[in-house]
């Protein structure tokens, strides 16, 4: 388990905070506890989080409400409700916005550090481009967003190290050494359903890469210079989907009628 993992709990009962802390941090994780969306919003500005487990009815504002303001300050945060009210409406319109899921009080706590794990490991990015200046731009950007950046500039080395850790590719096709086209067909030989994002200066020239790239599942292509709000944007869609899709697995295989 990454040491640097960390948890921010929103929750207005102390006690609860308490538990939920001393439980994670008995497995490893390190948690801050806030007891208001105010206060977690002014932890969110000082330290960097990689989930946020808040409750959903708190005295100042509901867990949909503050989601959104979660969203303002750091798009992407993955963000769980807690709840004792299964049936809340505000669920379901977080879960509409972007929340990636709902836990019921009381936490299945097995649940809980197995999804936990699931995010550890699906929160890296690799970003494959032999223009270091481009690489060391982008990692600083994406870092400072919450994502761990693995970089290859010096590609085919280290490929199937990398894209076996990580969430999402981002290669580039026109590479001095090798053709970006057949590093896409080596990462689809070993990993089938990993998100490969293609980046390219060379619209024109790379026209029919770019075509036969779609037969290899590329999930897009993005054109250099290409705004920083488009990549995170996309970014965020796949980690939401992909997060989800982790909740769902994690339930499923706690589901004793399974």
């Amino acid at each position: 388990m990454d040491q640097g993992f960390n948890i921010l709990i929103v929750d207005d009962d102390q006690r609860m905070t308490h538990t939920l802390a001393d439980i994670l941090a008995v497995s490893g994780y390190h948690s801050v506890e806030a007891r208001s969306p105010a206060q977690a919003i002014d932890q969110l500005r000082q330290e960097r989080f990689d989930c946020v487990l808040t409750d959903v009815r708190m005295p100042d504002m509901d867990g949909t409400a503050f989601y959104r303001l979660i969203h303002q300050e750091r798009p992407g945060l993955p963000v769980i409700l807690m709840t004792a009210y299964s049936t809340d409406e505000t669920i379901h319109q977080g879960l509409e916005e972007g929340v990636i899921g709902v836990m019921e009080k009381p936490l299945n706590i097995s649940q809980l550090l197995g999804f936990f794990s699931v995010l550890v490991k699906n929160h890296t990015i690799a970003v494959v481009d032999d223009d270091p200046g481009f690489c060391a731009t982008l990692a600083d950007i994406l870092r400072k967003r919450g994502f761990y950046v693995q970089l290859v500039t010096d590609p085919p080395h280290r490929l199937d190290e990398v894209s076996s850790e990580a969430q999402v590719v981002l290669l580039d096709l026109k590479l001095n050494c090798v053709s970006g086209l057949d590093l896409l067909k080596q990462i689809r030989q070993n990993h089938a359903n990993l998100p490969v994002l293609l980046i390219t200066a060379y619209r024109e020239e790379m026209a029919e890469a770019i075509k036969l790239a779609q037969e290899y599942s590329a999930f897009t292509c993005l054109y250099k210079p290409f705004e920083m709000s488009d990549l995170l944007r996309i970014l965020e869609e796949i980690q939401l989907t992909r997060l989800r899709d982790a909740i769902s697995s994690v339930n499923s295989s706690l589901d004793p009628n399974n």
